[in-house]
């Protein structure tokens, strides 16, 4: 293996704009200021909310509810149609 061709890892110190910090090792000189991090990420915390943007989700379901009610309907006439000729 040859000398001195790998980068030297410091210890350096990551500050969160949610008022975490932790140590970590990097090629960084200095310390790292992030934004967000994995104690204030949404999806790491499970506080994560997924929004229903404009009312879709009802709009679908107000949707295909009148076609499934519409399709049955129609099964019971058929099966009202049906009835008669068997006898």
């Amino acid at each position: 293996m040859k000398a001195a061709i790998h980068p030297n890892y410091h210890e350096i110190r990551v500050h969160c704009a949610c008022g975490n910090a932790f140590v970590t090792r990097s090629t960084h000189k200095g310390d790292i200021s992030v934004e967000i991090c994995a104690a204030c990420h949404p999806f790491f915390t499970g506080k994560q909310k997924l929004m229903d943007t404009a009312g879709r989700v009802e709009r679908f379901r107000r949707k295909y509810a009148k076609s499934d009610a519409a399709k049955a309907e129609a099964a019971k006439v058929e099966a009202a149609k049906a009835e008669p000729a068997k006898k």
